[in-house]
């Protein structure tokens, strides 16, 4: 049941859809036009825009944690309420990425990218069932990479430095960002020389795709110990982004949230992070290819035992937890132009 109180949350918007939710009830608006001001369910905002004849389609999900057990467990801290499942229900990652498969399916895109933390506890068997549940649903078009939770385990999986796909008006890039028995984020030479290159002979934009997102000079001083991708390798990605406009924008995940920030170094690339799978929202993201033009439309997991799980997990951290991994709508949904 639904409080009457529940804030309606503008969770997707799109160059001709929007789905606004009150808690697991979703309330959608189709058939809207591209680059339009709307008033939504008691929010006024512009659709995106769209630029002709959508060329592809694709869609990405990180940190989908097979074998996780208890969700909001966070070191030295007791007071805040973690999250399991009932005996009897199936595990909650189980429940998550198959709504994810399932609504990413019916979306039927030309290619799936995982963006790292495949497993919890950096298991061989978990990474199996990882392989059995995407690889099964989505072939060929799959392409992922490891995380920390990988890399730290040491589990020596997904972990090829640079993977390269084009598409229709598209080239996804990802790089492997973990090092082993590390929780941070690095790049080494040759995959920034690779980048480069790649950038400087693409004949469409691309799409860098990598599980650590980038430091925020804005927010933290540099640390050799910090969460995010080193900043050494950030400026140093920053640099290549700079230098090569065909690369159109960095996308990570690994902090379970919805994030944008803007470097500096390297003016109008989105470096992005994108919700988790496995707990509230219970989130993927979907870019819509034009010509010159890349849609990110953030969606959340709706089939009705993922969305009964993430209910349940909105209370994270003392209540505070959705502020945090929903972001702004800015940081959900956004349009990206060929840079010149």
């Amino acid at each position: 049941m639904v409080a009457t109180d529940q804030r309606p949350e503008l969770l997707t918007l799109a160059d001709d859809e929007a789905i606004v939710w009150r808690g697991p009830v979703p309330k959608v608006f189709d058939g809207l036009t591209p680059d339009r001001e709307v008033e939504l369910d008691g929010h006024q905002v512009r659709t995106l825009p769209r630029r002709g004849e959508l060329l592809a389609r694709v869609a990405t999900v990180n940190d989908v944690h097979f074998g996780e057990t208890v969700c909001g467990l966070v070191e030295e801290v007791d007071e805040w309420a973690t999250f399991s499942v009932e005996p009897g229900e199936p595990p909650y990652p189980e429940t998550m990425s198959a709504g994810a498969v399932a609504d990413i399916s019916a979306c039927d895109p030309d290619a799936v990218v995982v963006k790292g933390d495949l497993t919890s506890n950096g298991l061989r068997e978990e990474y199996d069932r990882f392989l059995e549940v995407y690889g099964g649903a989505f072939g060929d078009r799959l392409l992922h990479v490891r995380g920390n939770h990988e890399s730290y385990h040491s589990l020596d999986v997904a972990d090829d430095p640079f993977q390269e796909r084009s598409l229709p008006g598209v080239t996804l890039a990802v790089l492997d960002t973990s090092r082993n028995r590390e929780v941070n984020g690095h790049l080494s030479d040759d995959q920034l020389e690779w980048l480069d290159e790649l950038g400087a002979r693409a004949d469409r934009p691309v799409l860098v795709f990598g599980h650590h997102p980038v430091w925020d000079p804005a927010l933290h001083p540099g640390r050799d110990d910090g969460f995010n991708l080193h900043p050494d390798a950030t400026e140093a990605l920053a640099e290549v982004f700079a230098r090569r406009p065909r690369l159109l924008g960095y996308f990570a995940g690994h902090t379970h949230r919805a994030k944008v920030t803007a470097l500096p170094d390297a003016p109008g690339v989105p470096f992005v992070e994108v919700p988790c799978v496995k707990d509230y929202p219970g989130s993927w993201a979907e870019y819509r290819v034009y010509d010159g033009l890349v849609l990110q439309v953030h969606r959340r997991i709706a089939t009705p035992a993922a969305l009964a799980w993430t209910e349940r997990t909105r209370g994270m951290f003392g209540g505070a937890y959705p502020e945090y991994a929903s972001g702004g709508l800015a940081d959900r949904c956004f349009a990206m132009f060929e840079r010149p």
